[in-house]
């Protein structure tokens, strides 16, 4: 006799049932990540194909693939921007600047090299090591970013320091610099290579030109000249104390106490790399001032300002030193997944844009 089942109960499904209907979901499944994993590399392939390059294929291109050594072409004799000390080290806020960008390049400290250069030689890349002239692979050198300099083939980045053009006298000089007008007559020196020997002359200045700023102070504290003209920037770091442990290689003799003089002229300088010719080079330098312009909270950037030029200013006033924050730079297009962008490419460089108000201002530049 057959067993009834239990009322408001129902059979089992029968084994075979079962097992194709779990058989069917495996192969809808398996389906599914096969298309899956074909539309993956596919775009993987498209963005491959057509999307920007990556940071590595940037420095292979740039030629920095197997390289061992990074070398960038520096000022001496600036104090406070770059200059060469007792112990054959750099220091300056060009110097942190070029540590900064040679880090994101992919090189250590101890793989960056740095060579003195001369203004006249900046443009060409060509520093002195001893022995012979060689070619350098960036200049970071208080190069003002100029059209004129642009025509004559120099490659800058996007522009790392706002200053402007100022008067550095002897404290004891008689009378008042509110512009370059009350210099007429008076013998002003200069660098040779910008344009402010035609522009002081043009003002009936008594203009010099020498290829080292720290040629122009020594005349002043030799009482040869009567003052000298540059980037505020540039002139600030002879007017301050030296820090306790800063000596450097090439002191000056005789000096004095200075006055730095606010001009009042609308005349912006806007610092840059020569990154030469290659455009990959110019795109990773761009690159790292775009990183450090949008990390959130103080960057390598900050504290080069900080360290060197900012301490510089209480012994300045009235003359601002420099713009206390980075220039606005453009965003450098580079191809990373969404892991990578997460941890490299913050979003939002909202903490910078507030700070851009006070540079709305178009200004030249006397091309120093």
């Amino acid at each position: 006799m057959s067993q009834l089942s239990e009322p408001g109960t129902s059979a089992p499904e029968p084994l075979g049932a079962l097992t194709g209907a779990s058989r069917f979901r495996q192969l809808r499944l398996s389906a599914l990540l096969v298309v899956l994993v074909v539309l993956v590399a596919a775009v993987l392939g498209v963005a491959t194909a057509t999307g920007p390059p990556t940071l590595a294929e940037l420095r292979s291109q740039a030629g920095l693939d197997g390289k061992q050594e990074l070398l960038i072409g520096v000022k001496d004799d600036q104090p406070g921007v770059s200059q060469l000390m007792e112990d054959g080290s750099y220091r300056g806020f060009d110097i942190d600047i070029a540590y900064m960008i040679a880090a994101d390049l992919g090189f250590k400290r101890r793989q960056v090299g740095f060579l003195s250069i001369e203004s006249e030689d900046r443009a060409r890349r060509q520093a002195y090591d001893g022995t012979n002239f060689v070619t350098v692979d960036l200049v970071i050198a208080s190069y003002s970013v100029t059209q004129q300099r642009r025509e004559q083939g120099v490659v800058f980045s996007e522009p790392y320091l706002a200053t402007e053009q100022s008067v550095l006298t002897l404290r004891s000089y008689p009378g008042r610099v509110d512009g370059l007008g009350d210099l007429r007559g008076r013998k002003v020196c200069t660098l040779a290579t910008s344009t402010s020997e035609l522009r002081l002359r043009s003002y009936g200045a008594e203009a010099s030109g020498k290829n080292r700023i720290s040629e122009c102070v020594q005349e002043l504290y030799d009482g040869t000249i009567d003052a000298v003209t540059t980037d505020a920037a540039i002139l600030a770091g002879f007017v301050a104390p030296s820090a306790p442990d800063a000596t450097p290689k090439h002191p000056l003799r005789g000096v004095k106490p200075l006055r730095h003089w606010d001009i009042g002229e609308d005349l912006e300088e806007r610092w840059g790399v020569n990154t030469g010719p290659k455009p990959a080079m110019r795109e990773l330098v761009d690159w790292s001032l775009y990183q450090a312009a949008t990390r959130p909270g103080k960057d390598a950037w900050d504290a080069a300002f900080e360290a060197n030029l900012a301490r510089e200013q209480p012994a300045n006033r009235p003359q601002q030193v420099a713009v206390g924050q980075q220039p606005e730079c453009r965003k450098v297009r580079v191809r990373q997944w969404p892991w990578e962008s997460m941890v490299l490419v913050p979003s939002g460089p909202a903490r910078r844009v507030a700070r851009r108000a006070d540079r709305a201002r178009s200004r030249g530049s006397s091309g120093c």
